[in-house]
């Protein structure tokens, strides 16, 4: 018997493979037996991904009132499971701990920026879209038609907001009289 025999068990390359490769049980440790998945017991919500209003369906995975893990939903007709860069990161944009959490104002002629609570912003822009609306609106036009429009305001909906959001939105503006408005995803 030659060393080479000896060596493979008698069968060559496929000796060596029949005793290695499928075969033999993986060894796996008393640790590894016991791990199961981070989404195990998770609530699932669907939702729809915060960017290109594509419509792409996301699985939120959410233990303990925690946002633990955000993917595809393989259920979607839209997407089939899969996301963009941009929307794989999404769980990375809410847990970023890089992420504002407060508002950056600068006065007017002011020459530096300061941080503000989100509920002093919320407060201030509608108190300036009253006093703007109350300033600019119009009833009627020369003639005394009736046009009930404000044009000192437009409004924008945003591609990293889903259509139900920017319908809202639109609802809000065309029921303030604004006339200019626009959706920055033409769809």
């Amino acid at each position: 018997m030659t060393t080479a025999a000896r060596n493979d068990g008698g069968g060559g390359i496929g000796g060596i493979l029949r005793r290695h490769a499928g075969f033999v049980p993986n060894p796996i440790s008393r640790r590894s037996k016991t791990l199961t998945s981070r989404i195990r017991d998770a609530q699932v919500h669907i939702s729809v991904c915060p960017y290109c209003a594509v419509g792409c369906s996301q699985r939120v995975y959410v233990k303990d009132g925690r946002i633990i893990d955000i993917e595809g939903n393989s259920e979607s007709p839209i997407n089939g499971g899969h996301l963009c860069p941009k929307g794989a990161a999404t769980y990375q944009l809410l847990t970023n701990p890089n992420r504002p959490t407060r508002v950056l104002y600068r006065a007017p002629k002011s020459d530096h920026w300061e941080e503000r609570p989100l509920d002093w912003a919320m407060d201030r822009i509608a108190g300036l879209v009253k006093q703007t609306r109350d300033r600019d609106f119009q009833e009627t036009n020369g003639d005394g038609t009736r046009i009930n429009r404000w044009e000192s305001i437009g409004g924008i909906g945003g591609a990293t907001l889903d259509n139900e959001e920017n319908y809202l939105i639109l609802k809000l503006f065309r029921n303030l009289g604004v006339v200019h408005l626009t959706n920055q995803a033409r769809i």
